[in-house]
C-alpha cells in the first residue's frame, strides 16, 4: 500500500487493492463520518487514540494520513474495521451487538448431539420462508 501524499497523489487518498490494480479511498470522510455518528468532537476521537484534536483535524481534512499504528487505533475506537477505512465496499461494523447474530453464530460451535441438525432445519425453514415471500411479493 502507498501512502497518499507521494507522487503527486493528494493525501485524502489511501490506495487500495480494487479490481485488477489500486484505486483511491477517501480515508478522510471514513474517519469523520463514523466519528460524526458517534456524536464525539476532534477532541474526543484524539482523546480515544492518543492524539490531539489538530491531529484529527489533518486526517479528516486529507493534509496527512495516519501511520498504520493511527489507523488501528482509529478502527477500534470508532469500532470498525480497518479494512473499511482502507477498502472500498467493506462492512464498517468491527464488533456485533450483543444481540446480533455474529455473536450468536460463534456460539453455534458448542452445539452437540441432535442441536445443530435441528438448528440447521430451523435456518434452512426460515431462509425458505423468506424466498417464498419475496417470490409472492413480486405477484399481482
Amino acid at each position: 500500500m502507498e501512502r497518499g501524499g507521494t507522487s503527486g497523489t493528494p493525501p485524502e487518498w489511501v490506495w487500495h487493492l480494487h479490481g485488477e490494480g489500486f484505486a483511491p479511498v477517501a480515508l478522510d470522510e471514513r474517519i469523520r463520518q463514523p466519528r460524526k455518528e458517534a456524536g464525539w468532537a476532534q477532541a474526543e476521537l484524539g482523546d480515544k487514540i492518543g492524539t490531539g484534536s489538530q491531529r484529527v483535524s489533518r486526517y479528516e481534512t486529507g493534509k496527512i494520513t495516519p501511520s498504520l499504528d493511527g489507523i488501528i487505533r482509529i478502527a477500534e475506537a470508532l469500532n470498525i474495521s480497518i479494512d473499511h477505512l482502507l477498502i472500498e465496499d467493506v462492512p464498517r461494523p468491527l464488533h456485533a451487538a450483543e444481540h446480533d447474530l455474529g455473536d450468536r453464530l460463534t456460539a453455534l460451535s458448542e452445539l452437540s448431539g441432535d442441536d445443530l441438525p435441528s438448528l440447521l432445519h430451523v435456518l434452512d425453514a426460515l431462509v425458505a420462508k423468506n424466498c417464498l415471500k419475496t417470490l409472492a411479493g413480486g405477484i399481482s
